[in-house]
């Protein structure tokens, strides 16, 4: 073949800009061959350890099947004849080349690649249009306008039609690299580059930003972003479920192990599990059912159940290692702090008070003890805090309790919140004692003032004896307002009283 001669630019046909959108015809029928399985994530969920217990499998089996084989088997059949062409020739190779490539930028001085019409019209239906042209065919020379930010995705499209399909995808370095190959390997009309730059990006792991651009171009992709929107379609009801109710079991130690990363998975399972709880402007993620629920008891039973062995196991592990004791119930009781948040969002909080009430007694005299009373402040600022959650859900109606559960649960824990309350504001400049929260505090407060107005009013005149009676020493909490309360109805119940009493000065009962 004689090597073709250089021509002046004044003789290069001019283009017209490429069109925005490609279709595709539908491509043969798939076969099956194995493809290396895509990089994890680097969450813990997505970890592929056995004590994962399944929440990988499940999530992503299904996802990673053979789209990307079965699209490396569609391309590599309908190419085949390709491979001649570009194993004879080489990119920019004067000497064998036909035609000119230059990619128009405006202002910029124009680069022309050396190049085969052949390999252009079998890796381009763009190209293989245009150079059926008589007038590009004599001219040799072909110049193709292009977006300035594009110009090396272009010049790179240019040298992947060299290469063989494997060659192609083992060249992308990023996605970032990928999509704009993709981007103007759709103008251009590559069909193999393009299957590549599906294949490749199919495999790995996308951003946010970068999942938004593949859906763009994908949404014009027909057939072809098939294996991209396997990955970006929404799971099943069932699926959802299935991962939600993993990730419970592991969140609440269900799933017993000793794994090195097993609490960094437990960590991982509650956020994600808050955030597909998360009630905000996007769709519920996960619909409750009594499946559901009865898996969250179980976790709960689970969570108490550590929390009070790990309290009857106290004494003697206090007395071999003070900081491994406190941190064991510390852990527990941030584990139950977490699934009050969980249990209070789908209406569940009977199940925790009902358990919590139970456990209280036993609790509180085991932290009162001598033993610990310079101590565990961080166990015992936690369990206040806990119990807040308990005294908010009654004090304002979301959990409804008999008044004798109600009074119980004040008289066990309103000693207990005054008493550490009074110690920790005498260490208030000691920085290595925790301090309890104003709002914490706040909220607390205004719970116990509704629980004793809704108490009948023998409990009330208990309650509010027993706070006066040590007013002077303690400051917190202040039941004013419920004391005052009191006074003004049990005045006002009085004179009801004596209106309905009747002339032979009998009560009428009420």
């Amino acid at each position: 073949m004689e090597p073709a001669l250089p021509l002046p630019l004044a003789s290069c046909h001019r283009v017209h800009p490429l069109p925005p959108a490609i279709a595709f015809p539908s491509p043969p029928p798939r076969r099956r061959r194995p493809y290396p399985r895509p990089p994890t994530s680097q969450g813990a969920l997505a970890g592929d350890h056995p004590a994962a217990g399944g929440l990988w499998s499940f999530c992503c089996k299904q996802t990673w099947k053979i789209v990307a084989s079965d699209l490396h088997c569609i391309l590599r059949s309908s190419h085949m004849e390709a491979v001649k062409e570009v194993d004879e020739y080489k990119f920019a190779d004067e000497t064998t080349s036909d035609i000119r490539v230059c990619f128009k930028r405006i202002g910029e001085q124009p680069e022309w690649f050396p190049c085969h019409s052949s390999v252009l019209s079998m890796g381009s239906n763009y190209f293989a249009d245009l150079l059926g042209r008589s007038d590009i065919h004599s001219n040799k020379c072909v110049e193709v306008e292009c977006p300035r930010v594009e110009y090396d995705h272009y010049v790179k499209v240019l040298k992947l039609m060299y290469l063989r399909w494997e060659s192609i995808v083992e060249s992308f370095d990023s996605v970032k690299s990928a999509l704009g190959v993709l981007r103007a390997s759709t103008s251009l009309k590559c069909e193999l580059i393009i299957g590549s730059c599906v294949a490749y990006l199919e495999s790995a792991s996308w951003d946010e930003k970068e999942e938004e651009e593949i859906l763009q171009l994908a949404q014009n992709l027909g057939s072809e972003a098939a294996p991209l929107l396997v990955r970006l379609q929404a799971p099943s009801e069932s699926a959802v479920k299935n991962v939600f109710i993993s990730a419970i079991r592991f969140a609440t130690s269900m799933e017993s192990s000793f794994a090195p990363f097993f609490d960094d998975l437990k960590t991982s399972a509650q956020e994600q599990i808050d955030f597909m709880l998360h009630e905000g402007d996007d769709p519920a993620m996960v619909m409750m059912d009594e499946g559901i629920r009865s898996v969250l008891r179980e976790g709960l039973t689970k969570l108490l159940s550590t929390f009070i062995t790990g309290v009857d196991l106290l004494a003697s592990e206090f007395d071999q290692s003070p900081e491994q004791a406190e941190k064991r119930i510390l852990r527990s009781l941030v584990d139950i702090d977490w699934i009050t948040n969980v249990l209070t969002r789908i209406e569940m909080m009977t199940e925790f008070i009902s358990g919590w009430l139970e456990t209280s007694d036993h609790v509180i005299s085991v932290v009162q003890d001598k033993k610990y009373s310079s101590g565990l402040w961080a166990v015992k600022v936690k369990l206040i805090e806990v119990t807040g959650k308990a005294l908010d859900a009654v004090g304002y109606g979301s959990v409804i309790l008999p008044s004798t559960s109600r009074a119980r649960l004040l008289k066990a824990w309103l000693p207990y919140i005054r008493m550490t309350k009074r110690w920790l504001d005498g260490k208030t400049k000691d920085e290595a004692f925790p301090q309890m929260d104003a709002d914490l505090c706040q909220n607390i407060e205004s719970a116990m003032v509704s629980m004793i107005l809704a108490l009948p009013s023998g409990d009330q005149s208990d309650i509010l004896s027993e706070w006066m009676l040590k007013a002077d020493q303690f400051r917190y909490p202040d039941l004013t307002e419920a004391f005052e309360m009191w006074c003004y109805r049990s005045k006002t119940a009085v004179r009801r009283l004596k209106a309905r009493t009747d002339n032979g000065g009998n009560c009428i009962s009420l």
